[in-house]
């Protein structure tokens, strides 16, 4: 299934997606507001415009390139489902930055992704009436469970709140993008999303607080600092057309689930690159108890791979 295929070099690349972020969000010095980070993420998306320009090279279009051809006038339905993704994803943004500046990546990242992927499979379910299939059903629990292993314990309760509303915002944004994809085309669907990803954003500066905030921390980033979210965020746009392609194409539960690869492909940088990333980024030297469990979760997750598709 080429869907499959898709979802997985999408979760590769959100797996060097989440060093950088981890990077940019722990560092009191970098960019210190989540609010702001999730403003610039959601405004930043609008560069994928550019991906329709490079769909009319010759030979792009055949190999599933968007085409401005294929964009249509927006119905209000089509609006208004592109505005509920922007707003469940700059929620989901916000509390899942927030969470990462009160506790550790491996601890919030792992329970956001099983929260989103079994919300994902509840929601499309009731929303999008898609099929009851059991062993779909399965597959997703397993690859949740593989995921939550990662977490070495759980988030406290001042963070609890704030990684399970991401995680079922999450979950929201997938399902009202899939639904945009059913109610018109993929290549309509993911344009007008991406703009109103920044209509929305550039609306939150029309409240006095929110555009002080965002001009504050605007003016005290660095170019440095600015190169690194920008280069985070292509990177980031990359892995979300990959895995939006993929929900199109396929059930939106089980690209959610996929996520636990996100932590396979983690453990792979790591395990390679490890001898070159800072001690903030990997564990130089892991304990027996440390390596055995991130076995156990790297099977479980493959188990639950190999329900879905064999």
């Amino acid at each position: 299934m080429s869907w499959v295929l898709l979802a997985t070099i999408g979760q590769l690349i959100n797996a060097v997606v989440a060093f950088l972020d981890k990077y940019i969000v722990s560092d009191e010095k970098v960019l210190p507001r989540p609010f702001v980070y999730a403003f610039y993420s959601c405004l930043l998306t609008g560069f994928w415009v550019v991906i329709y320009f490079i769909g009319h090279i010759p030979g792009l279009t055949g190999l599933g390139m968007p085409s401005f051809s294929s964009i249509q006038s927006p119905t209000i339905q089509v609006l208004a489902m592109s505005f509920l993704a922007a707003y469940t994803f700059f929620m989901a943004l916000v509390s899942m930055y927030e969470a990462l500046k009160k506790a550790e990546a491996v601890n919030v990242m792992p329970v956001i992704g099983a929260t989103s992927a079994l919300a994902t499979f509840a929601f499309s379910y009731f929303f999008l009436n898609t099929p009851f299939v059991i062993q779909y059903m399965w597959g997703v629990i397993v690859l949740a469970l593989g995921t939550l292993l990662v977490a070495q314990t759980l988030p406290k309760k001042s963070v609890i709140l704030s990684v399970i509303h991401s995680g079922v915002f999450f979950a929201l944004h997938y399902i009202a993008m899939k639904g945009l994809f059913q109610e018109t085309s993929f290549d309509d669907g993911f344009f007008w999303s991406r703009v109103c990803f920044v209509l929305f954003a550039l609306s939150l500066l029309l409240v006095p607080t929110y555009y002080e905030k965002v001009t504050e921390q605007t003016k005290k980033t660095t170019k440095k600092t600015g190169a690194i979210v920008i280069l985070t965020k292509v990177l980031a746009g990359v892995a979300a057309f990959l895995i939006l392609k993929a929900t199109d194409i396929g059930d939106v539960a089980v690209v959610q689930a996929m996520d636990g690869l996100k932590f396979v492909f983690i453990l792979g940088i790591a395990v390679v690159f490890g001898a070159m990333l800072p001690d903030s980024f990997a564990q130089h030297e892991p304990r027996p108890r440390e390596v055995f469990r991130k076995v156990i979760y790297v099977a479980v997750i493959a188990v639950g791979y190999l329900i879905l598709f064999l």
